[in-house]
């Protein structure tokens, strides 16, 4: 199905999104997809303890499919990592969780975090959610990468 020998701290992010395609191919179901996405990128990515969604859902966002220990639930637009990401609408990457003002610390063993706006037609869905117990883990390239992991998913996806 999908090439998972040891987890590359540099993947190759065209390689990752060709596997993808395969994985999506014929299912279009969003909770079938998010779950299949979290466990893609938890297993395909190197030094990561958290992967996956919170879905948008008022003025909050709900815990959605995800790899990783039991996470917080809910999290109000604006507040932390996440509720950043709603409201701005953009990529926010953390070099250091303990730095970011308002960080919600679901595991303690998380040092960086980066998360991706899940935005369809204007209308924002959920983020997509990915820590790290290592700092600094995410660099630019993996931003750029991620994004365009997201995107083939929403594209592969009734959201």
């Amino acid at each position: 199905m999908f090439h998972t020998t040891a987890a590359s701290r540099q993947p190759d992010y065209d390689e990752l999104d060709r596997q993808l395609a395969g994985l999506f191919e014929g299912e279009r179901n969003f909770i079938a997809n998010a779950a299949q996405f979290s466990a893609f990128v938890a297993q395909t990515l190197a030094d990561l303890n958290w992967a996956g969604f919170y879905l948008a859902h008022g003025e909050e966002l709900v815990l959605g499919p995800f790899q990783g220990k039991v996470a917080c639930v809910r999290i109000p637009f604006g507040r932390g990592v996440c509720g950043t990401t709603a409201v701005r609408r953009e990529t926010v990457v953390v070099a250091d969780v303990h730095a970011f003002p308002g960080h919600i610390a679901c595991d303690a063993a998380s040092r960086s975090e980066i998360v991706l706006p899940v935005i369809v037609d204007g209308r924002l869905i959920g983020v997509f959610d990915i820590d790290s117990p290592e700092p600094d883990r995410f660099s630019e390239q993996d931003r750029i990468g991620l994004e365009k992991l997201l995107a083939r998913f929403i594209a592969s996806t009734d959201c």
